[in-house]
């Protein structure tokens, strides 16, 4: 992120600037029925005869309601049907109006107003307005609200604004059908970066209630496209939303998005033109993409981190000890040399170099295999642990991963040296992330993750706080002292006591050590040379909408 950026909205907390923008044009007053092209358009002069897009990706989705999943591959999809109140420019993680037109924030920095877009339509023709605003956050909020279906866990609303009994939001209420009030219990400094994040993409409250649990399958917004069907483990079909309240998008008729978890086999596609675009290429593949003209390679912006996490819930993983010891016996730059092909760096903290508040102070745990069996041995474990280990590793590529099962053997040779035997097991994606929340199977999981608004409270109370279990925090830790610097750097709005908020909780995390923090990477993307109107963002998400073929 662009540390201006975060001034920017620190001065505005303080001062309660108002904001406005024109992020849409005039909408449309018909209802939001998708068109029904064919996937290739006859010719034109001058123009493209090609208006589909055919995206390759390693995993399927969990789930399309963006509100009860935390997973790139499902947030990937719903970025494309469901718009937020407020969202980041391309490229940046800087906010900008998106179904809020303008805000303005009290000097207290307790009250949010926000002034909506006229005439914007739900893809079901149903009418965007601050009543479904309040309808969309109440079922969020209300952990007995008759919209939370079974199954269902709202993660990203409790990780972002509080669990229930420490909530951030105290009443959001519709001041007229254009104008919608939120009112906090407490300043949060992030709260307009977390307004921004897909996973409060505004559903249509009447599909919600027609459709009750099928709506994770059959998602209703107001975004781009629209979704038309799900094969699951092989694709998802979206059509152009004919009337988008943004005049002139989307580009394309047609957005295809296929699961084709083999590294060599999605870059094959490509290559064979069976797809137009793939995402996480793999590092060895690099050298052959640029030495194909008919190819382009595509950078996203480095934003994320890859790490194991320990199961406090099993033991000895809850003794501090045999964490810190298997710390110690993974070799990091081993790993990068052997699988990232240098698009990576070894990660120290939970959180990214590039954002602000980091610590670079914070010194690693080296690779010292000898300090490793002294550890062990202090635990009371001379001879390494008796029990054979669990290791989940992660059955899909991602952005921070390109082979989780091939790091995993690496980690699991590593560990072997010091007398820790481990299973690996890789489970299919959605199975994968149940098991891993639920912690009753693994007993070290590999994870990562792409920072989703450009806010340190994004990574650290995110995924460590003991506010974010069950959920994000997938380790069952808890820290008191870090929960209240946690705490105290989200109400603070001076961006420079914020940093040095984060930068104490970098050291109390770095020695309780219930992560080893794995690596930091650029992640590669792929497409024919032809495709224009794709920027990468840092999130890990981008709109489809601008797209387009020379």
């Amino acid at each position: 992120m662009k540390k201006w950026g975060s001034l920017a909205l620190t001065l505005m907390l303080g001062a309660g600037l108002v904001l406005s923008g024109c992020g849409g044009n005039d909408a449309s007053s018909n209802n939001g029925a998708a068109a029904t092209s064919s996937p290739a358009s006859t010719a034109t002069a001058g123009a493209s005869t090609q208006d589909t897009l055919v995206v390759g990706r390693g995993g399927d989705s969990a789930s399309l309601d963006p509100a009860i999943v935390t997973d790139g591959e499902s947030l990937k999809i719903a970025h494309q049907v469901f718009d937020s109140l407020l969202e980041y420019k391309p490229g940046t993680s800087e906010v900008q109006p998106s179904l809020a037109d303008s805000w303005e924030v009290s000097p207290d920095g307790l009250t949010y107003t926000f002034k909506l877009h006229p005439g914007v339509k739900f893809h079901d023709g149903t009418d965007f307005n601050a009543e479904a605003v309040v309808f969309n956050f109440q079922r969020w909020s209300d952990p007995k609200s008759e919209f939370k279906f079974e199954g269902d866990s709202f993660d990203y609303y409790d990780s972002m604004f509080g669990p229930d009994g420490a909530r951030v939001i105290k009443e959001v209420k519709a001041v007229d059908d254009l104008t919608v009030q939120f009112t906090l219990n407490q300043p949060q400094a992030p709260f307009l970066q977390n307004l921004a994040m897909t996973s409060f993409g505004i559903g249509s409250p009447a599909a919600i209630k027609e459709k009750k649990a099928n709506f994770k399958n059959e998602p209703v917004g107001t975004g781009p496209f629209v979704f038309k069907e799900w094969k699951h483990n092989d694709s998802i079909t979206l059509d152009k939303n004919a009337n988008y309240w943004k005049a002139g998008l989307p580009k394309l008729n047609k957005v295809i998005v296929r699961s084709i978890p083999d590294n060599s086999a999605r870059f094959n596609a490509l290559q064979n033109g069976e797809i137009d675009l793939m995402e996480d290429l793999s590092p060895d593949d690099l050298s052959t993409l640029e030495g194909n003209t008919d190819l382009q390679k595509i950078e996203r912006p480095p934003f994320n981190v890859a790490y194991l996490g320990f199961n406090f819930k099993k033991k000895p993983f809850d003794n501090v000890k045999v964490r810190q010891a298997l710390n110690y016996a993974v070799n990091k730059q081993a790993i990068i040399d052997a699988f990232f092909a240098g698009q990576a760096q070894p990660a120290v903290n939970p959180m990214p170099p590039s954002l602000w508040g980091y610590n670079d102070q914070v010194k690693d745990y080296e690779y010292n295999l000898d300090k490793a069996k002294q550890l062990l041995a202090e635990a009371g474990y001379p001879n390494g642990l008796p029990d054979t280990v669990t290791l989940y590793a992660m059955p899909v590529s991602r952005p921070y991963m390109p082979d989780g099962k091939k790091v995993a053997e690496a980690i699991q040779a590593d560990w072997e040296k010091i007398g820790v035997k481990t299973v690996i097991e890789s489970p299919e994606w959605a199975t994968y992330l149940d098991d891993t929340k639920a912690g009753e199977k693994d007993d070290i999981y590999m994870l990562g993750w792409t920072g989703d608004n450009g806010d340190p409270d994004n990574f650290l109370y995110t995924l460590l706080d003991k506010d974010a279990i069950p959920g994000n925090n997938r380790t069952f830790y808890v820290n008191e002292d870090l929960h209240k610097l946690l705490i105290n750097a989200q109400k603070e709005t001076d961006q420079a006591k914020r940093a040095d908020l984060y930068k104490q909780a970098q050291v109390i995390i770095k020695e309780d050590a219930p992560w080893i923090p794995l690596v930091h990477t650029t992640p590669l993307l792929a497409a024919k040379a032809n495709l224009k109107g794709f920027v990468p963002g840092p999130t890990g998400t981008e709109y489809y909408s601008e797209v387009y073929f020379e």
